[in-house]
């Protein structure tokens, strides 16, 4: 269900983004050079003709986006990311060693934090 909506939502933009390029723009556009001739229609239909698919096409277009939006929700559940990808617990992350920790030798337990001043 969801990749019929999906494909549908698709092909929607793609006719979305077509009709738009179509119409006739203030500055010309792709409309350019269509004066108002003998044709089937004038030019103030096609522009609402246009128009109103460009309408059609945007609020099936929004419709789809909020079905899928519905449907990703209702399979994402509340599961986590790091549930799904199988993360250890931060249980089992306090007992591993730091990374390079091996490496230094133990700090003292009286030691300062930070190292004495040098006199200049």
């Amino acid at each position: 269900m969801e990749n019929v909506i999906l494909t549908v939502h698709l092909i929607l933009a793609l006719l979305l983004i077509g009709v738009v390029l179509l119409q006739r723009s203030e500055g010309g556009g792709l409309g350019m050079g269509g004066g108002g001739g003998g044709g089937a229609m004038s030019g103030r239909a096609a522009a609402t003709a246009l128009g109103k698919l460009t309408w059609l096409f945007a609020i099936l277009f929004i419709c789809t986006s909020i079905t899928l939006t519905i449907l990703a929700a209702r399979e994402a559940g509340s599961n986590s990311v790091i549930d799904q990808l199988g993360a250890p617990t931060p249980d089992a992350q306090e007992t591993e060693v730091p990374l390079g920790s091996d490496l230094l030798p133990p700090a003292p337990t009286n030691a300062p934090l930070t190292p004495p001043r040098a006199d200049n």
